[in-house]
């Protein structure tokens, strides 16, 4: 399907503040950008880098004062996610150097601490792509959504104490118990189409049977329809934005997927 995805930031600046922006999809295997737009309200010098995960990253100065980004991307992504039920499980030894960083705790995700749980979670699973679909299944179940839920990330272990969270704290949960079974795991932030309320959304993938597969407790479909911006270990990774000095917060938001075929 291609998808117009677009997000607009208003912020009033207090004084001239750094600012580090993950705001750009990269075309991959389940994603291609076709067209992008990326706006600022005040021209000032931008330099894009790529993180340590590939991301793409852009930094900038705000000048003090009324200050937006806004950006819009044409993208053509998959119609369903894919499942591949009984997708074995790939030993330690047989990873690839790029997934082994997604096995270890994160600051967000305590997987040392979940080992027993997930244990009992998964089992009679068989080992790799089963497991973790019984963790999302269990999420789904387990922990109630609640909206209203605090801006500020929480831990896996202070998701399963309050058994509520919102899309970025299922994902913290669900990486956790997977790399609590050694199964690489990682955050994943974007669009996706559809989403009811419409904001930014995060969900998790898995490496199991040689390659990444989405999950995502939020939903009890398989329609695709996800656009990735940020990949990373757990939220401290993929900030749609940072900034660095008084805090700023936006004074106003919107994000949009629209559906173009």
């Amino acid at each position: 399907m291609l998808l117009l995805t677009s997000c607009q930031f208003e912020f009033e600046i207090p004084v001239p503040t750094p600012f580090i922006l993950m705001l750009r999809p990269r075309s991959g295997y389940q994603q291609w950008v076709t067209q992008e737009e990326y706006k600022l309200s005040v021209t000032v010098p931008v330099f894009e880098f790529t993180d340590s995960y590939g991301n793409l990253c852009q930094r900038l100065i705000a000048p003090a004062g009324p200050f937006s980004i806004s950006t819009a991307s044409e993208v053509r992504t998959t119609e369903f996610v894919d499942l591949a039920p009984g997708a074995p499980f790939v030993e330690v030894q047989n990873l690839p150097d790029a997934v082994l960083a997604y096995l270890l705790p994160s600051r967000y995700c305590e997987s040392d601490r979940f080992n027993q749980m997930a244990a009992e979670i998964t089992a009679g699973c068989s080992l790799g792509w089963d497991q973790v679909a019984a963790i999302e299944g269990w999420l789904r179940t387990t922990i109630r959504y609640q909206p209203e839920g605090s801006d500020v990330p929480v831990s896996a272990v202070e998701v399963n104490q309050r058994q509520t969270g919102v899309c970025r704290d299922l994902a913290h949960l669900g990486i956790a118990l997977s790399r609590a079974l050694s199964i690489p795991a990682r955050m994943v932030v974007g669009y996706r189409y559809d989403l009811k309320p419409m904001d930014l959304h995060a969900w998790f993938e898995a490496f199991v049977g040689g390659r990444w597969y989405t999950f995502d407790a939020m939903q009890s479909d398989v329609k695709g329809g996800y656009v990735a911006i940020g990949f990373g270990r757990d939220a401290a990774d993929v900030a749609i934005y940072n900034q660095f000095g008084p805090p700023v917060f936006p004074i106003h938001q919107s994000v949009r997927v629209i559906r173009r075929d």
